[in-house]
C-alpha cells in the first residue's frame, strides 16, 4: 500500500466539489470508511465521494466503475453504489474521483450473515443477475476470473506464511482443496460479468442477511467460479447447498471445484490481512480474521 501524501479531509472534499460539482458542495461531508484502494466520504444521506489513496492502480478502477457500473446496476436485485459524477485530476487533487450513491448496511466482516437460508437466496439471485455474458471490450480482471493454475505460486506463499504464523491447523487439507480445484476442467463458457472481490468487507448486511454489495473496482469478465466462491466466504454453515440450488444456471461439478479453490485462496488472504491487523501492521484489518477462519474450516471440512 502506498498512501497518498495528500491529507484527506472534509475540507478537501468540499473544495473539490466546489471546483467541479458546485451543486453538491453544500451537502454535509463526513468520513465513511478507509478501504484498500479508496477512501469513502459520506455526502449527505444518499451520496458518497470515493477518492484513491492507497494504491497506484485505484485511478483505473474508479474510471472503470464510472464507465460500466451504471449500465449494470439497473438489472441487479441488490443496492450497489452507482456512480453519478466523475471528478477529474486537478492541482488540488491530482487523481480522478467519483461521486456515487450511498448503500446503507454494515460490512459482513463486522456483522456476519446469521439468516443463512435467506442470505443464500439473496446472494444467488444477485449473482444470477450479474453473471451475464460480458460484451467485447469488457475489462479483464486484476488476476481474477482466469485460470486458477496461474495463482499456484501465490497460493503456496500465502499458505506457507499462514502456517508459519500458526494460523492454519491442517495445511494438507487446505492444499488438497486447492489442488483439486486446479485439476478441475477449465471454464469453456462465455466470459461473464464478475464482481470478482466478494469478501466480507464488500458485502453489506442488515437484520442478519445481505442487503447490498459495494466496491466494484475489480469488475471484470471471466469464469463465474471466481464469484461463486462467495458461498463459502459469506454464508454460515449449511447454506452453500441452498445457494447452489438457487443460482442459475445450476453450476456443474467442475465449476464448484474451481469455486472452492478461489474460496480457499480468498480465505488465506483474509487470514493474513486479519493477522496483520491484530499485529498493527499497515494494511491489516483485524475484522477479516474471524470470517476467514470460518471459511477455511468449512472448506477443509468439506474436503474431508
Amino acid at each position: 500500500m502506498t498512501h497518498t501524501e495528500i491529507e484527506m479531509t472534509a475540507e478537501l472534499i468540499r473544495d473539490l466539489l466546489h471546483d467541479q460539482h458546485p451543486d453538491l458542495a453544500e451537502r454535509p461531508v463526513r468520513l465513511g470508511a478507509r478501504g484498500w484502494d479508496n477512501q469513502l466520504w459520506r455526502l449527505g444521506d444518499d451520496l458518497a465521494v470515493r477518492l484513491p489513496w492507497a494504491t497506484q492502480g485505484a485511478d483505473e478502477l474508479l474510471r472503470k466503475e464510472h464507465a460500466w457500473l451504471p449500465g449494470l446496476a439497473p438489472s441487479l436485485p441488490l443496492p450497489v453504489p452507482v456512480p453519478q459524477r466523475l471528478g477529474e485530476p486537478s492541482e488540488r487533487f491530482p487523481r480522478p474521483w467519483i461521486v456515487t450513491t450511498w448503500v446503507p448496511g454494515s460490512p459482513a466482516d463486522r456483522d456476519p450473515v446469521t439468516r443463512g437460508a435467506e442470505a443464500a437466496d439473496t446472494l444467488a439471485a444477485f449473482l444470477t443477475a450479474l453473471h451475464r455474458p460480458a460484451p467485447n471490450g469488457a475489462p479483464s480482471g486484476r488476476d481474477r476470473g482466469g485460470a486458477l493454475a496461474d495463482h499456484t505460486e501465490g497460493f503456496a506463499r500465502q499458505l506457507a506464511s499462514a502456517v508459519e504464523m500458526g494460523l492454519v491447523p491442517d495445511p494438507d487439507a487446505v492444499r488438497a482443496v486447492w489442488e483439486d480445484a486446479v485439476a478441475a476442467p477449465r471454464w469453456t463458457g462465455p466470459a461473464v460479468w464478475l464482481h470478482a472481490d466478494l469478501h466480507p468487507a464488500n458485502v453489506l448486511t442488515a437484520d442478519g442477511t445481505i442487503c447490498g454489495v459495494i466496491d466494484f473496482g475489480a469488475l471484470c469478465a471471466g469464469d463465474p467460479a471466481c464469484d461463486l466462491a462467495a458461498a463459502w466466504i459469506l454464508l454460515p454453515d449449511g447454506a452453500e447447498d441452498r445457494f447452489h440450488a438457487a443460482y442459475r444456471p445450476t453450476p456443474d461439478a467442475a465449476t464448484l471445484r474451481r469455486a472452492r479453490g478461489w474460496a480457499v485462496g480468498r480465505a488465506l488472504s483474509g487470514l493474513l490481512i486479519g493477522e496483520a491487523g491484530v499485529r498493527g501492521r499497515p494494511g491489516g484489518k483485524a475484522s477479516w480474521g474471524p470470517p476467514a477462519r470460518e471459511s477455511l474450516r468449512r472448506l477443509t471440512g468439506a474436503s474431508r
